[in-house]
Formats: structure tokens, sequence, C-alpha cells
């Protein structure tokens, strides 16, 4: 049995969560948590199961996330694994952050209470809906929005 297995039993059995280091970090010292002043797309989704819910921020440059910014109000779990996505979402492009899923954040997250396994969708269901919102806005696309001699960039 694995240490995060051992800790969901443990966590099962007495009636309390217990997180692990990755998510307390995280808890603790968010990264990236905050506002967009004019941001490039934005999202606000919540879970009504818990009453969680998220709003996300986006800068796009180049067609990459070159910021992600949120603001979460819910529990540790939520919090926490908000953190972990923007770190695992910032410099990806579009297309790479719309792959991104709650399992690639629990993975990275090293674990979470089963419990609160719910709580790590809703930064990748805000930031699949700001991704979708920055589409259906007026933004070209990095092959469209290049002027006259300017070459992609990669």
């Amino acid at each position: 049995m694995s240490q995060v297995e051992e800790m969901e039993q443990l966590s099962d059995e007495v009636g309390y969560l217990v997180y692990n280091e990755t998510l307390i970090d995280h808890f603790m010292h968010p990264r990236n948590a905050g506002e967009i002043e004019n941001p490039d797309a934005m999202a606000t989704v919540g879970d009504p199961t818990c009453g969680d819910f998220i709003r996300v921020y986006l800068k796009v440059e180049a067609g990459k996330i070159s910021v992600f910014k949120f603001l979460t109000q819910g529990c540790p779990g939520a919090i926490s694994t908000s953190s972990i996505a923007t770190e695992m979402a910032i410099g990806k492009t579009l297309d790479e952050a719309l792959k991104l899923t709650d399992n690639d954040v629990i993975e990275a997250a090293g674990g979470i209470p089963s419990r609160k396994a719910h709580c790590s969708l809703l930064a990748i269901r805000g930031l699949h809906q700001a991704i979708l919102n920055y589409h259906t806005s007026s933004h070209p696309s990095p092959q469209e929005g290049r002027g006259e001699g300017e070459e992609e960039r990669k």
C-alpha cells in the first residue's frame, strides 16, 4: 500500500482529512493567487455540492499562457489544487492547457484525500472555460495576429 493510500485509509477511518506536504505548502503559500488587470480571458466556475468557486484570469502571449492567476473561495484542497494547476498551465499553449485534467492535478499534488477529489476540478474547469472564452472573444490566433514582415514566434 502506498503512502497516499495509507493516508486516505487513515483519514476515512478516523473521520478527518490528511493533506500531504505538497498540498499544505500550496495552501499556506499559494502560487499565482490574485487578479490580473485587463486579462485576455476570465472565467468563474463553482461546485454547487460544496459551495467552492474559482475566478480564473489569463494573459496569453504568442498562443501560450503567460500569466494564470486565480481567486478561490473554498477549502484547503480547492486552494492548493488551484495553485498547482496554475504552475502546470503557465507556459503551455492553449491547446496543451486544454488537455490538462483533474487527474493531472491530483498526480502533481501527490494525491489528495478522496473526499476532496472534486476540489481539483475547479481550477481545470475554470482554465478550460477561460480558454473557451478567449477563443470566442475577438482575440486573433497567433498566426492571424502577425503583421506583415513579422516572423512566427515559437
